[in-house]
C-alpha cells in the first residue's frame, strides 16, 4: 500500500496542526488507525473562571489497497466533551457549547492515485480551509476573521468553508502546484425564530433587527442548497507558498409577507506560509479575504460584505519552547452599518501564547487574549460578551 500518499491526503483532509495516529491493525491490504487528543484548560473571560474542553477528539482511519494503484480509505471523527457543558462561547460555539459527549467533526469515504488524484465524499475540510488554516494554529481562540466557522462561529458546514456537511471533493497535484475542486450537494431548509431579534437576514427597509417581533420584511424560512468551492497551492520553496481559492453559494429566504428573494454568499481571497507550525525556528503566516452574505455577526444576523484579515507569526526555540502572536480583523464595514441602523461591527483582536512542547505528543500552554473590537451601535453590549480578553491555561495529551 502506498502509505505515504494515503498519510499525506489524511493529514491534509483533517487540516489540523499534527496528525498524529497509532495503527492498531495491519494486514497485507488493510489497515486501521486511531488518532486524536484531549485538550484541558482552565480558562478566565467573560467574568468567569471554568474547567473546559479543548476540542477534544477522537477519529478512526481505515486504508485498503485496491488494484491497478487504487486505494480507498475512510476517516471518521467525533468530538469529545469529558468535561462537561459551558456557556462562555469564547471561541468557536460549535465546540464551545456542546451538550454532548460525543459529536459529528468529520465523516468521509474516498479513493486515491497517485496520478489520477483524490476524491472524497461526506463531512469533510472545505477547499478554502487550505487558503486560510496557516493562521489558526492557536489553541484556545480561532482565526475568526477568515470565513471558515460561519454563521455566529460554527463549524461552517452550511455554506462549505469549514467542516462542510455532504461535500464532494477531488484533489490533485502537478509537481509543486496542487488544487482542491469541491461542491455541496445538499439541501438545506430551516426557520428563523422570530422572536428572538437574533434574524440573521437583514428587513427589507433596513430598519434595525432589534425587536421581539418579526416584520413583515422579516426572513423567516431560509433555503441554503447547493455551493462550490475551489483552492490553489503553490509551494514556492520548502519554506514558502501561496495559495489563493474561492467559494460560492446561493440562498432563497421568504419572508413573513410571504415575499421572497434571493442573495449570493461568496468568499474570495489568499494566504501565504513560511516554515512549518511544527517546526525548529521561525514560522509566519498571513491570509486576507472579501466576502458577502457569508457570515454573521455576533447575535446572528448577516453581514452584507465584510473583509478580513488573519496573520499569525511564531518561534520554536532549540529548547521546545514555542511562543506565537496572531491578529484578526473582521470589518463589517458601511453596508452593515446601513442595514442595522448604524449599529457597528468591527472584530479585532490580538492572542499571544506559549506553547513548551514536552514531546511531540503532550504539549502544556497559555494563552490570552486582548480585544479591540468596536461595536458601536444599539446592540454593543452583547456584542462585547463572547469577545472579552481572557487567558487560558491548558494541556494537549495527543493520542
Amino acid at each position: 500500500m502506498n502509505k505515504t500518499l494515503i498519510a499525506s491526503v489524511l493529514a491534509g483532509l483533517l487540516a489540523v496542526p499534527s496528525v498524529q495516529a497509532i495503527e492498531i491493525y495491519k494486514d497485507q491490504k488493510n489497515a486501521v488507525s486511531i488518532g486524536g487528543f484531549v485538550d484541558a484548560r482552565v480558562i478566565n473571560t467573560q467574568g468567569e473562571t471554568e474547567v473546559v474542553n479543548g476540542a477534544s477528539r477522537i477519529n478512526f482511519g481505515f486504508e485498503r489497497e485496491l488494484t491497478h494503484g487504487w486505494n480507498a480509505f475512510v476517516m471518521l471523527e467525533w468530538g469529545v466533551n469529558p468535561f462537561g457543558n459551558s456557556d462562555i462561547v469564547y471561541s468557536s460555539k460549535f465546540e464551545s457549547v456542546q451538550d454532548d459527549f460525543f459529536y459529528n467533526r468529520l465523516g468521509y469515504a474516498g479513493l486515491s492515485h497517485d496520478k489520477y488524484g483524490t476524491l472524497t465524499i461526506g463531512k469533510q475540510w472545505g477547499a478554502w480551509y487550505d487558503v486560510v488554516y496557516n493562521t489558526n494554529y492557536g489553541f484556545v481562540w480561532d482565526g475568526n476573521a477568515a470565513g471558515v466557522y460561519t454563521y455566529n462561529k460554527d463549524d461552517g458546514a452550511i455554506n462549505g468553508t469549514g467542516r462542510g456537511d455532504k461535500t464532494v471533493q477531488y484533489r490533485n497535484s502537478f509537481g509543486d502546484f496542487s488544487f482542491a475542486i469541491q461542491t455541496q450537494l445538499k439541501h438545506d431548509d430551516f426557520l428563523m425564530d422570530e422572536s428572538s431579534g437574533a434574524n440573521p437576514f437583514p428587513p427589507r427597509d433596513h430598519a434595525p433587527v432589534t425587536g421581539t417581533a418579526a416584520t413583515a420584511g422579516t426572513a423567516t424560512k431560509v433555503e441554503f442548497n447547493n455551493t462550490y468551492g475551489i483552492a490553489l497551492t503553490y509551494a514556492v520553496s520548502k519554506d514558502l507558498s501561496l495559495m489563493a481559492g474561492y467559494n460560492y453559494g446561493e440562498f432563497e429566504a421568504t419572508r413573513a409577507d410571504g415575499s421572497t428573494f434571493s442573495e449570493s454568499d461568496y468568499i474570495y481571497g489568499a494566504g501565504i506560509t513560511w516554515g512549518g507550525w511544527d517546526n525548529q525556528g521561525l514560522y509566519a503566516a498571513a491570509n486576507v479575504n472579501k466576502n458577502e452574505f457569508h457570515d454573521t455577526d455576533n447575535l446572528g444576523r448577516l453581514i452584507p460584505e465584510s473583509y478580513g484579515v488573519e496573520t499569525l507569526v511564531s518561534y520554536r526555540f532549540d529548547n521546545d519552547i514555542r511562543t506565537f502572536v496572531s491578529y484578526n480583523l473582521l470589518n463589517a464595514g458601511d453596508a452593515y452599518e446601513q442595514a442595522y441602523g448604524g449599529d457597528v461591527f468591527k472584530r479585532q483582536f490580538v492572542v499571544m501564547g506559549v506553547h513548551y512542547i514536552w514531546d511531540a505528543n503532550t504539549v502544556l500552554y497559555v494563552e490570552g487574549r486582548k480585544d479591540f473590537s468596536d461595536f458601536k451601535g444599539a446592540e454593543e453590549a452583547a456584542m462585547e460578551l463572547s469577545e472579552d480578553d481572557g487567558i487560558a491555561i491548558g494541556i494537549r495529551y495527543t493520542l
